[in-house]
């Protein structure tokens, strides 16, 4: 195996067995960008000075045998709606397309606090608005199992490097199924954490009320290593969690034996690939056949999750992007004669058509006379999604489904159709809409030797059941 290709816990493990070293690894990867980035264009900025230099310090520690957390000296790339002191953070947008963070995101105070390498900065859909990395302003990231196909999105730049081995971990943001249907659709495995385990502070805000940091890995044991490091209550993060100390990779045992299996109809109904229903149902009975007891049940109001979803999200994105108008930082229009003038242009052009679509559909929803025709419904129907969530987590351990409908599309296949692009987030939407952690890992491949993930939900900070059966079907 070359260097690049193993997983995190596989480098952590020979970095004490002084097998190999830490500079070693990193310039391995690096070579590895150099190679594929022309096809995959997974990045949009590297950091490659500051992380050698870190990485021969990291190394003298290790030489010292210093007692260094696992992550210290694993490469690891970072979703570029995350801020980072010093590094540009776009957004993949022209609206931001030289803005460089006087302040790190709280999850990269982790990272640099367990010695982490940052890479560099990667691709997403404009302001994590998509589900393919299609929007970005800069360039169309390309799915490394056939770059004819989309990564997913809007983390596509994460998983794509993870799956193209440019990077060994990767921070992505989940708001629809932001970090869920990439690992999907390019065979990685992605988590989503629940809202609050994880801080958002330094996660540019598309929609605050359900945007989530997680993880993405080669493995299971990867993503739980992730996990433990960037989780915990920050005091500048109201909505954060203290959940005490956990160690995540505690909950990787085997054995499914009694465990209790949700499968919701409305999640293997129309719409769903046969291909894809099929591998996740052999999956299932491959978890009853170790003991696992199986339900099906129905969750009647997930069939209006997406409605709910794009009138919130939207009508969030509309307030939250509100603060880039050219005056204070980001894109300014040059041809404005006055405030109003400078406002319009710049934001007409500083923004994608993606962001400006769910903007207007945001502010139309916000708007007097349809606020309480929209936007009220959306938030009394939500609180329907969590109650129908809760009542089945009182009677299964965890519920599985297809990750995406289908496998991943073909580069210009969707970007025509918005309706259709938005059909692909049927099933990671209302795991976002009640709060609750999902996880997908991959299950196999479809007849065009595309990935295949199965998503694994949970009970509200209850990642440790969600990995414990994640890693069961990993390791059948």
């Amino acid at each position: 195996m070359e260097l690049y290709e193993y997983s995190a816990h596989e480098l952590a493990k020979m970095y004490r067995n002084k097998e190999i070293t830490v500079p070693s690894v990193v310039e391995a990867i690096y070579k590895r960008i150099e190679e594929k980035e022309p096809t995959i264009k997974a990045y949009l900025s590297l950091d490659k000075e500051n992380a050698l230099k870190q990485a021969e310090e990291v190394q003298k520690a290790f030489d010292n045998n210093e007692d260094l957390p696992i992550l210290a000296g694993i490469p690891i790339a970072i979703k570029d709606n995350i801020c980072t002191k010093g590094i540009k953070t776009t957004c993949a947008s022209k609206m931001l397309e030289n803005f460089v963070p006087p302040y790190d995101a709280t999850v990269i105070k982790k990272l640099k606090d367990n010695k982490c390498i940052i890479l560099g900065k990667v691709n997403l859909d404009e302001f994590a608005m998509g589900g393919s990395t299609e929007n970005s302003a800069f360039q169309k990231t390309t799915n490394p199992r056939n770059t004819e196909y989309v990564p997913g999105g809007s983390s596509g730049g994460s998983a794509a490097a993870v799956a193209a081995d440019e990077a060994t971990l990767a921070l992505g943001s989940d708001t629809g199924g932001s970090i869920r249907e990439p690992a999907s659709f390019c065979g990685v495995v992605g988590l989503k954490p629940t809202y609050g385990l994880v801080s958002r502070f330094g996660l540019v805000a598309f929609a605050s009320s359900l945007d989530q940091i997680g993880p993405f890995g080669k493995d299971v044991e990867d993503v739980a290593i992730l996990l433990n490091a960037i989780c915990g209550k920050d005091e500048n993060d109201a909505t954060s969690v203290d959940m005490g100390e956990v160690d995540y990779t505690k909950a990787l045992v085997k054995g499914v034996n009694g465990l209790k299996i949700g499968l919701p109809k409305e999640f293997f109904g129309e719409g769903i690939n046969s291909e894809v229903k099929e591998a996740i149902l052999n999956k299932v009975n491959e978890l009853k056949a170790q003991g696992a007891i199986v339900e099906e049940f129905s969750m009647p109001t997930v069939d209006n999750a997406l409605s709910i979803y794009y009138i919130l999200s939207s009508a969030e994105a509309s307030s939250n992007l509100s603060r880039f108008d050219g005056v204070k930082y980001g894109y300014r229009s040059e041809k404005a004669e006055d405030l109003n003038e400078l406002y319009e242009n710049s934001r007409s052009e500083g923004f994608g058509p993606e962001v400006k679509r769910r903007i207007i559909l945001g502010t139309y929803v916000l708007s007097s006379g349809y606020y309480d025709a929209y936007y009220k419904k959306a938030l009394k129907a939500r609180t329907l999604v969590v109650n129908e969530f809760n009542d089945a987590f009182s009677k299964y351990d965890v519920i599985i489904g297809p990750t995406a409908p289908t496998t991943a599309f073909k580069i210009g296949e969707k970007i025509s159709n918005p309706l259709e692009m938005y059909l692909s987030d049927i099933c990671t939407v209302p795991i976002n809409i009640a709060g609750v952690p999902a996880i997908s890992v991959p299950i196999g491949e479809d007849s065009k030797g595309l990935p295949i993930g199965m998503q694994i939900i949970g009970k509200a900070f209850n990642e440790n059941m969600i990995l414990k059966v994640a890693y069961n079907v990993e390791n059948k």
